[in-house]
């Protein structure tokens, strides 16, 4: 076991070397690692990745998905990327979950740095194939994707746009015999390009994190107590200020004083749950089962 500090580099013969390394063609000669090492070993994986660029919907979906997945046991694997990678990264910390990030460059120098990144190396795991040191180079990326997808189970896809990276993610996780599942989105958004054109060459179209727990044989978890509190709490926090008005999501988020991510997944949950609306222009309103 590591410390946040330490840095680790494993080879193939490595006890720590996932098995499913072992399976692709052209693995890595060797890993480096830098945080929880242990959590290399739980499983199974599951990849979420997508637009560096997401709408609140894509940033909504992609936090509920990590962090059921989370809950039910799934260690969540992305690229760190801002966008999509990294609100899914978030969501499984917050959780307490297991999450690991694959870096185009060197783990002492994650790209891009930030609190993120930092969490990561305190409660996650930074990995790569780069020498410590590396700096994130424009070929670095496609590479790292092939591991992103060689390391798990399966890929969600949540939001992409035409050319994406999240596609050569995707197309790696084909190659190497992975399951590709991608969420649908709205038929006039340039971020649903990439995910529709995923569906249409057969990955998997998935509503709702149960469609992979299930596929991959996973009991669904409930939150846990806290959990369940602390979003009972936020969303009366929510009902209290959409009393008597329609406010965006970013209105909340900043009334509140809560990180937009966190607003987006709890409308998502009460507005499923029928006691919050989503207006034409993107603004919510209460409804009277939740006043």
């Amino acid at each position: 076991m590591s410390t946040p500090a330490t840095l680790l580099r494993i080879e193939p013969r490595s006890t720590h070397w996932p098995r499913e390394l072992r399976e692709i063609e052209a693995p890595p000669e060797n890993l480096w690692l830098r945080g929880r090492v242990e959590i290399l070993a739980q499983g199974p994986r599951i990849a979420v990745v997508g637009t560096r660029a997401p709408t609140p919907y894509g940033e909504a979906q992609a936090a509920r998905f990590a962090a059921a997945f989370a809950r039910a046991g799934a260690t969540i694997v992305s690229g760190l990327a801002r966008g999509i990678d990294q609100v899914a990264h978030r969501a499984v910390l917050r959780d307490g979950g297991a999450t690991i990030a694959v870096l185009g460059c060197g783990v002492d120098r994650p790209w891009p740095s930030g609190d993120t990144a930092d969490a990561l190396a305190e409660r996650g795991l930074l990995l790569s194939e780069f020498q410590p040191g590396e700096a994130p180079k424009p070929h670095h990326f496609p590479l790292r994707n092939r591991v992103i997808s060689g390391l798990c189970v399966g890929v969600l896809v949540v939001e992409a746009a035409q050319a994406s990276g999240s596609l050569i993610t995707a197309r790696w996780a084909v190659d190497q015999g992975r399951t590709v599942w991608a969420l649908p989105g709205r038929v006039d958004h340039p971020m649903s390009r990439g995910t529709h054109r995923l569906l249409r060459e057969g990955a998997t179209l998935v509503e709702d994190p149960e469609d992979v727990l299930l596929e991959l044989g996973l009991s669904v978890a409930a939150p846990s107590e806290t959990q369940a509190s602390e979003s009972s709490a936020s969303a009366r926090r929510i009902f209290a200020a959409l009393r008597g008005e329609t406010l965006s999501a970013e209105e909340l988020a900043t009334r509140l004083g809560t990180p937009l991510t966190a607003i987006l997944v709890e409308l998502v949950t009460q507005e499923m749950a029928g006691r919050i609306a989503r207006t034409p222009g993107g603004l919510y309103r209460l409804l009277a089962s939740g006043e």
